[in-house]
């Protein structure tokens, strides 16, 4: 993946609070996740007539 669009260090700390191990491939994985919640909810905003994405997009 390019761009992480995630923290790794904060994602890393939640999975460990929660009592688990990180795989390697975890962070990239929910960053794609992320990407593609993130083109959903501008393409949302487009369809309702907005430049500017709402938490309601989501």
């Amino acid at each position: 993946m390019a761009d992480s669009l995630v923290v790794a260090s904060k994602v890393k700390d939640a999975i460990k609070g929660q009592g688990c191990n990180t795989a390697g491939d975890s962070v990239d994985a929910l960053s794609g996740i992320v990407s593609d919640m993130v083109s959903k909810a501008a393409a949302r905003a487009k369809a309702n007539g907005r430049k500017t994405v709402r938490g309601s997009d989501f």
